[in-house]
């Protein structure tokens, strides 16, 4: 399976802006530029794109690994948070909150943790993963 973004720039780094396509159209021509990547503009960014694509994977994997221990989730949220510190992403931190039915903090412990290991975009990160996982 592959999947395809393309982005278009027209302009310098600070002047100028850009866009997002997917092949699924969710982003069409979706604007990004410097001031909605280091300050309060319009548009999205990459970090926050890779922030959606690890929330979203991680949620994933997490509701595919409970349903194989026998657990059936009514309800999983993520919040990713990707961090650039000084040109580099460094870190994702993930937190969830997650209602599981008949599951122990113990076991949720250890499936969240795995899951946060194994997912597809976690395996495709170098950066420091961080996890906070509680029951509701």
């Amino acid at each position: 399976m592959k999947r395809n973004a393309t982005a278009v720039w027209n302009g310098t780094i600070k002047e100028g802006s850009g866009n997002l396509t997917t092949d699924s159209k969710v982003l069409d021509k979706t604007q990004y530029s410097f001031n909605s990547r280091f300050a309060d503009g319009i548009g999205t960014n990459p970090e926050e794109l890779m922030a959606a694509a690890h929330a979203g994977c991680f949620t994933m994997k997490l509701s595919l690994d409970l349903t194989e221990a026998g657990f059936n989730p009514t309800s999983l949220e993520t919040k990713a948070t990707v961090t650039l510190d000084n040109g580099v992403i460094t870190t994702s931190h993930l937190v969830l909150k997650a209602d599981i039915p008949g599951i122990d903090d113990a076991k949720f412990q250890e499936i969240a943790a795995g899951s946060k290991a194994t997912c597809p975009v976690s395996k495709a990160y170098n950066v420091e993963i961080s996890l906070e996982a509680s029951l509701v």
